[in-house]
């Protein structure tokens, strides 16, 4: 073992493998961190649509598209995905952007079907007579929903949204397929480097382990502020 470890500390330390892990660490973070600010965006315009009244052609087109885009999302994988995004969409695109960005976006994307689900449970959560108040006021539909029924349905779902967060963080190891450099790509060229994969892997694990307990951690806390917030109001 202590082969095993100096051989670990040799390719971590003197061959700079630290650099590739904070670059793969910064990249993660970052791929999740906009991935969920897209995808709460996107989830929450879906969420709209299936939820405001379908009297009219308009509402009904949008709702039946977003059913689309939800299944496609949903039903796919990730990684098939983020290969569709980014050798097929954006070459046919003639887009020029980097590979974390287009990891960004097809997460965004991804999370913003699954979001829109969770969105739509945390709308009628709130009760109808919160919109029904924020209407007699004179208030607009529209902006009904964006100042009273959303601020109220994202207290409710915030556990939900934070396991969401956690997913996409664990997720990123697929970005590896598209040559992005995440966490798990950094940890498994010091592996393969001198063909040692315990402890670089277990590490690895570590490292996870605790960017999820550090968004538990702060998702509690956003909870128990709100939690005092409401009962002072």
């Amino acid at each position: 073992m202590d082969v095993k470890w100096d051989k670990f500390y040799a390719q971590f330390v003197t061959y700079g493998g630290y650099k590739n892990v904070l670059e793969g660490l910064l990249n993660t973070v970052e791929i999740a961190v906009f991935g969920l600010l897209i995808g709460i965006v996107i989830g929450t315009l879906i969420a709209i649509t299936k939820v405001v009244p379908q009297y009219k052609l308009g509402a009904k087109i949008l709702s039946r598209t977003s059913d689309v885009y939800v299944s496609f999302f949903r039903g796919t994988p990730m990684v098939v995905q983020l290969l569709i995004g980014y050798f097929i969409l954006i070459p046919a695109l003639n887009l020029r952007i980097d590979n974390v960005s287009v990891a960004i976006i097809i997460f965004g994307l991804n999370s913003g079907a699954y979001v829109s689900e969770i969105m739509r449970s945390g709308i009628q959560s709130v009760d109808v007579g919160q919109l029904e108040a924020a209407r007699a006021l004179g208030l607009g539909y529209g902006t009904s929903m964006l100042k009273v029924v959303i601020p109220q349905a994202i207290k409710n779902i915030l556990p939900t949204l934070g396991n969401e967060f956690i997913v996409l963080i664990k997720e990123t190891s697929v970005t590896s397929f598209i040559a992005v450099v995440d966490l798990t790509k950094a940890f498994r060229s010091i592996a393969d480097a001198n063909y040692e994969y315990i402890i670089p892997y277990l590490i690895l694990a570590a490292v996870y382990l605790v960017l999820v307990i550090i968004i538990t951690i702060g998702i509690r806390l956003m909870e128990r502020r709100l939690a005092k917030s409401d009962r002072r109001n």
